[in-house]
């Protein structure tokens, strides 16, 4: 088994950090630093480096550390062990042993692991979802996305097209726009607020300033009926996908068709040429319950359901990755 150097992340690997991220094989721009640390504040990084013999950086953790538990990083959406290009399975075992007997010497008793949805890999990665199945990590939690596969042949429900044309009828436009202030301050709060009693994940001092650094990669489209916002989401863009990572409407939504005419919009124009469309999950309860109406509205659009896992390992199961290669 091949030997790997683990360092712990500092400011002085900013760089190398962030161009390693440009390359991996199932990173996207959420790892990189800029974004990872908008709520550094919040959490206490425990971020890894993996290092082969030459010094070449292969992989990296984003990982935060509450008590004697690593999180693969609580303030992301996905996360695990990042990949160079290059990597092949034997060498995923020896850095995932590496990265354990690192964690093990720092007095860590478990990982708390949540891993890439398939859909973001630019290359088959599917390796850390098996070395979970050999170091017996116990399957906490399974969300569901529902996926639009834009290189298919989807079809919209009636009800979809139905909403499409009163959105028509209502002479809706939708408008990209920089500013987040509109869309958070007179749809997604108050709608939070009053169905979920929630707020949203970030901010809008924070979602303004993440837009600062990827304003190719974060994107805000609002729905306007007579210069009035009626409704909006923000989308995150990778390199294959699309995803809604905030969608919300006003009371009238379902009235003037504003959230179908806003996604027939982006669908059939702005991100047609992306591999995926991801409206997220429509899960409740840590997985275990689904919303629903929520998921048959994605599902009307032609998306589907995969899966993305979360686990716990116990540390001291490395061991179990002694003996795979024969």
């Amino acid at each position: 088994m091949k030997k790997f150097q683990v360092k712990k992340y500092s400011s002085e690997f900013n760089t190398l950090w962030n161009e390693f991220v440009a390359k991996s094989k199932n990173a996207t721009f959420l790892f990189h630093r800029d974004f990872m640390e908008y709520h550094q504040d919040r959490l206490e990084d425990f971020s890894l480096l993996i290092f082969d013999e030459d010094q070449q950086l292969m992989a990296i953790l984003p990982a935060n550390k509450v008590d004697n538990t690593l999180f693969s990083h609580q303030g992301l959406t996905y996360g695990g062990i990042l990949l160079d290009e290059k990597i092949k399975l034997s060498d995923c075992i020896s850095i995932t042993k590496s990265v354990f007997e690192y964690l093990s010497a720092f007095g860590f008793k478990k990982l708390i692991f949540k891993e890439v949805p398939t859909i973001y890999h630019q290359l088959p990665s599917d390796e850390l979802q098996y070395l979970m199945f050999v170091l017996q990590g116990n399957l906490v939690r399974r969300d569901v996305l529902s996926v639009l596969d834009l290189k298919s042949q989807f079809v919209f429900s009636r009800d979809r097209k139905n909403g499409i044309k009163r959105g028509l009828k209502n002479n809706l436009i939708v408008k990209e726009e920089a500013d987040f202030k509109s869309f958070w301050n007179e749809i997604l709060i108050p709608n939070l607020a009053l169905k979920h009693q929630a707020k949203p994940v970030h901010t809008l001092e924070e979602i303004q300033y993440l837009y600062s650094k990827f304003p190719n990669n974060i994107r805000q489209f609002n729905v306007y009926q007579n210069d009035k916002i009626v409704a909006g989401t923000t989308v995150f863009e990778s390199k294959l996908v699309a995803h809604s990572q905030y969608i919300s409407g006003n009371s009238d939504k379902n009235e003037l068709g504003s959230l179908d005419f806003l996604h027939d919009y982006l669908i059939s124009n702005v991100f047609k040429d992306k591999k995926y469309f991801d409206f997220g999950i429509s899960n409740e309860n840590q997985g275990k319950n689904i919303n629903e109406g929520l998921m048959y509205w994605k599902e009307s659009f032609g998306a589907r359901s995969i899966t993305q896992d979360f686990y716990e390992v116990p540390i001291e199961n490395h061991i179990f990755l002694d003996n795979i290669l024969l």
